[in-house]
């Protein structure tokens, strides 16, 4: 008796579709963080770039609460309303349903935030977790199903590239391609700020992408989705100049090789010693990029002490997030062959 072989997982219609309006969404984040940072905002609430930024919201709430009306309509009750994954998304539009309202009281109570505290206030911080509920569905979706084929993996990795913009835009303080700290001689403090700061931003593009490998979930390509799309993103926020495009595209080829890399060392949570190699040597080459970028163009601020000295920490720290994102197991948890490979 032959047995039919299931069809592999796919990502549903619903799950292209948010990762459509999610990337709309972002953009529109983004567009009005570049009217911020470049001077083309007012002392109002209502100009073109809130316009195109709730747009993008009113598009993804309509998504979601259609999808739940529907799911009513058909007996649903309850999350089940949503598909598997979405249900927080749903909660993330009753974040901004919140937000918005509170944004503009906020504004008419205390006045425009000017600056970094538009990245730091109370109402912008509850639209940012919302917008970071509603674009993540279809990444919680794809990870309660088994892995498919490549092309049903692609909203997961555009999901998971719109969580780390949206945290990125607002650490945008700290990221490297919207500020170039290490391009020209600067203070003792913003030295420290710089070095700082690059580390961080290690921490935020590395990690998400080995919770994917903790998960055994990470397609080729999904370097260069999420650490390109970030940092592609992140030069519009850049206000001292034109657009840093070689430091950009410096830090997509860098992800590119991350790519590459991935595929020739197979890290999984079953080969240990590959994933934190592949941990380490994506950070490297991230920051390698940087300064390799700012020496092909306006020359590195740095000493050599600072800048290789960076690109060895930067190293040092996704090898250490490798091990809080997989742990080595107890001496008794795990047979004996595997103790040395991790």
């Amino acid at each position: 008796m032959t047995t039919t072989p299931r069809p592999a997982p796919r990502a549903s219609g619903f799950d292209w579709a948010a990762t459509g309006l999610s990337l709309l969404f972002l953009g529109g984040v983004y567009l009005d963080g570049w009217a911020h940072s470049h001077g083309r905002v007012d002392e109002t609430f209502f100009t073109p770039w809130h316009a195109v930024l709730y747009s993008g919201f009113f598009a993804m709430m309509s998504l979601l609460v259609g999808r739940a009306t529907y799911g009513f309509v058909k007996g649903a009750r309850g999350w089940s309303v949503m598909p598997d994954g979405y249900a927080l998304s749903l909660a993330g539009v009753t974040l901004w349903l919140v937000g918005g309202p509170f944004d503009l009281a906020w504004h008419s109570v205390f006045g425009f935030e000017a600056d970094v505290e538009a990245l730091l206030s109370p109402a912008h911080a509850l639209l940012a977790l919302g917008v970071a509920f509603m674009t993540s569905g279809p990444l919680r979706a794809a990870l309660r199903r088994p892995a498919g084929r490549w092309r049903d993996e692609v909203p997961m990795m555009l999901s998971l590239a719109c969580l780390v913009a949206n945290l990125t835009f607002f650490t945008q303080i700290a990221h490297p391609i919207a500020n170039l700290w290490a391009a020209g001689r600067a203070t003792h403090d913003i030295t420290e700020l710089g070095i700082v700061s690059m580390l961080l931003t290690t921490v935020i593009l590395v990690a998400p992408l080995l919770l994917l490998l903790r998960q055994g979930r990470l397609p080729y390509g999904a370097v260069t989705i999420v650490v390109g799309l970030d940092c592609i993103a992140t030069g519009f926020l850049f206000d001292h100049g034109p657009y840093p495009l070689v430091p950009a595209l410096f830090m997509v080829a860098a992800a590119v090789a991350g790519d590459v890399l991935r595929a020739a060392l197979q890290p999984s949570p079953a080969r240990p010693r590959a994933l934190r190699g592949f941990a380490g040597a994506l950070a490297v080459l991230l920051q390698a990029s940087y300064f390799a970028a700012l020496a092909a163009t306006v020359g590195i601020g740095y000493t050599a002490h600072l800048w290789i000295g960076m690109v060895v920490f930067a190293g040092m720290v996704g090898w250490l997030l490798s091990y809080l994102v997989l742990p080595p197991r107890g001496a008794g948890d795990r047979p004996a062959a595997l103790s040395a490979d991790a």
